[in-house]
């Protein structure tokens, strides 16, 4: 028998089987899939073969979604950024991108639900209170505490909230102390001011009190060309 006959041979020689022996012939079946394809399916689709976009946009307009998922969404998203960043710094500006993100659509989500009734705001008091009552309570489900204009500065104002939710189910380290990881929701009050043509800076200051140990305040500053617009109007 040649070389080439033996690499082309269907026999066995040697094999840890007992039950196959030298020079017996021996066929492997082809590995087969476990997972149907039914099944596959509906770890997408539900029995009527909607999935999630399916659905209608105003549908989910009521409901709420529970706190411990929010927790366990969040506080990952936390972790992956950590691990990403050199700093509480960086920490902060990641969380704030991911924020802006969420705040994009969610501006786009809410003026679409408001159809021809949406309103065009042009003022600085009429965009705050919109983020203060509409927005705010889109996603927490209450409007924020207070608003308030600096008197220091004219381009800068401050959205109050006694307890932000981002920041109820994060442990902080003693070492991180400085870190408010409502950052989160000032990438979202941003994204919505762009959205608005109010372009500005929007940071989260921890400002504790005895009665109030997580008050947070969103420091709003406007550009400069926000601020010229508001005194032509008038």
């Amino acid at each position: 028998m040649q070389r080439g006959d033996s690499l082309s041979s269907p026999f066995v020689p040697f094999s840890p089987n007992p039950s196959i022996q030298q020079g017996t012939p021996t066929s492997t079946p082809p590995l087969k899939h476990t997972l149907s394809s039914s099944t596959s399916s509906n770890l997408r689709y539900s029995s009527s073969r909607k999935s999630i976009y399916d659905r209608h946009l105003n549908r989910s307009q009521r409901s709420e979604l529970s706190k411990a998922s929010f927790a366990f969404l969040f506080g990952e998203m936390v972790q992956y950024a950590q691990k990403r960043v050199n700093g509480i710094a960086d920490l902060e500006k990641k969380l704030n991108l991911h924020g802006y993100s969420i705040g994009q659509r969610l501006l786009e989500l809410l003026l679409w639900r408001e159809g021809r009734s949406a309103k065009r705001e042009t003022r600085i008091l009429g965009i705050l209170q919109f983020i203060t009552t509409t927005v705010y309570r889109s996603i927490f489900n209450k409007p924020a505490d207070g608003l308030e204009k600096s008197r220091d500065n004219e381009d800068e104002y401050m959205l109050i909230d006694n307890d932000p939710m981002v920041n109820s189910y994060i442990s902080v380290p003693k070492e991180m102390s400085q870190l408010n990881c409502a950052a989160f929701v000032a990438g979202i009050i941003e994204a919505v001011l762009d959205g608005c043509l109010f372009p500005g800076r929007v940071t989260a200051h921890s400002v504790p009190t005895e009665q109030l140990p997580a008050k947070t305040v969103f420091l709003i500053k406007f550009d400069e060309s926000v601020i010229e617009r508001e005194s032509v109007l008038g």
